[in-house]
Formats: structure tokens, sequence, C-alpha cells
């Protein structure tokens, strides 16, 4: 198993694992709930990983090879593709993360506008970087717990960045990795034809030695500002744009 300072140097030839054993822990309905407890909750890293496959044949609109619109609060959030135009694509799912800190801070940890975060300065999170295609690494967001007490709730989401509305065909998972004991497992794999996004799992500070994990699955046909008004963030969002690199400005 590499670091995650190998990883963030740009090392991607190792396939995500497991650094706290092979057991896991699958959240559902019926038991939508996890307590990560003792140094599990304080020490090192939680990872966040989501993975996607895609069915053949997937058409995705879009609005032009280079750049696509999108709003944002300072933070960019994806606008109604033009259904006038289909192009054959691969899905592109974008993780992230919104947090509310200690503090009172509120911001977005995301591809879109290049919120990739920080490690040893506030909000304590990173994401590694863009996944367009559905590589086999996927998409990893690391949080340090080494800074535990700085959080109050991590919402952590994902949003269809471009491509047909439909979750149930990218077979997304989303895994949430301790240093020690079972990793957490949530699967996308509910009908939601209209949805382009979805709120997967709330973390909170349990306070002591406990963060409680809580599946939540709740798809909305917009984007971050609607995920924001369901979990009242209270973000201002304002519209940007993203071109094929990964990279992004607001209007």
């Amino acid at each position: 198993m590499v670091s995650i300072w190998e990883y963030l140097r740009g090392d991607r030839s190792y396939s995500f694992d497991n650094p706290g054993g092979e057991h896991k822990v699958i959240l559902t309905k019926r038991a939508p709930q996890h307590a990560i407890t003792g140094a599990a909750a304080t020490t090192g890293y939680l990872y966040v990983n989501l993975h996607w496959t895609t069915r053949s044949g997937v058409v995705r609109p879009t609005t032009g090879e280079s750049f696509r619109r999108f709003f944002s609060p300072r933070i960019l959030s994806p606008m109604e593709p033009d259904a006038s135009q289909n192009v054959q694509h691969n899905v592109d799912l974008d993780l992230a993360c919104m947090y509310e800190l200690t503090d009172g801070t509120r911001g977005v940890v995301q591809p879109l506008g290049g919120f990739f975060g920080d490690l040893q300065q506030p909000p304590f999170i990173k994401l590694s970087g863009d996944d367009q295609y559905g590589a086999p690494s996927g998409e990893t967001m690391y949080v340090n717990l080494e800074k535990k007490d700085k959080f109050k709730r991590l919402l952590i989401f994902v949003y269809i960045y471009d491509g047909t509305p439909a979750f149930e065909q990218s077979h997304a998972v989303v895994t949430i990795v301790p240093q020690t004991g079972p990793r957490i497992e949530i699967k996308l794999e509910e009908r939601a034809r209209a949805a382009r996004s979805c709120a997967v799992v709330l973390i909170e500070n349990g306070g002591d030695n406990q963060l409680t994990v809580r599946r939540e699955v709740r798809y909305v046909s917009g984007f971050q500002a609607d995920i924001d008004r369901l979990y009242g963030f209270g973000m201002q969002w304002q519209r940007g744009y993203k071109n094929q690199s990964g990279a992004s400005a607001p209007e």
C-alpha cells in the first residue's frame, strides 16, 4: 500500500485497497448507520472513494466538446444540459463534499472550480483529482482525522457532470475506509431517472472518539444548490463553467 503522499504526488499505479482490513459494512435502508469509534475516528486519514462503471451505448447530451456551463458558489454547480444535441460518451460522475466546521465555516470540496481542498489547513479535506472516465481507482477524497475536533458535519455527494441522468446505469459505489475497522460501502443503484445529483452519506462528529456515518442516498434533479437547500448549509451559488481538462472558472 502506498502512502497518501505518494498518491497525491501522482502515483496512480495501485488499486484502491482497505487499510482497515478485509471486512465491510454495507449501509442500506434497513441498516443506514455505522459508528467509527476509538482511534479510527481520530487517527490518520479517512478515505472516501467513488468508483463507477457504465454500460456501453450511453448517450449524453452536451453543449460542446470544450466548455459546459454550470452554477456555483465560489463553488460551482452544473446547469441542465442542452438536450438538442446528442453525443456518444461515458458518464462522468464527480465526488464532492459539503462541509461545516465547528467555527461555522462552510464550503465545498469538488473537481468543478478546482476546489480540491487541503489536508493541513481548513477544510482538512483533499480530493485526489477528477476522474472523467470511471478508471479502476475512481476518485478518492481524504479527511484528516487528526483534525476531527474541527469538523461538525461532512456531506458526501455525487453528481453527474455530464451524461444521461440515470444513476442506475452508472453502477456507482461510495466506499469509506477508516484506518482500522471495516470499510463502509454505499451503493447508488436505485432507479432515479431524472436525478442529476445524490446526497450519499452524512458524517457527523459524535463527540469524544466517535464519527457517525449515516446513509442518505437522496436523489435530486438539480445540483449543488438543491442539495444545499435540503441540508441547510446556506451557501450562495453562482454561475461558472468547466472545460475538458477538468479546470473551471466563474463567469
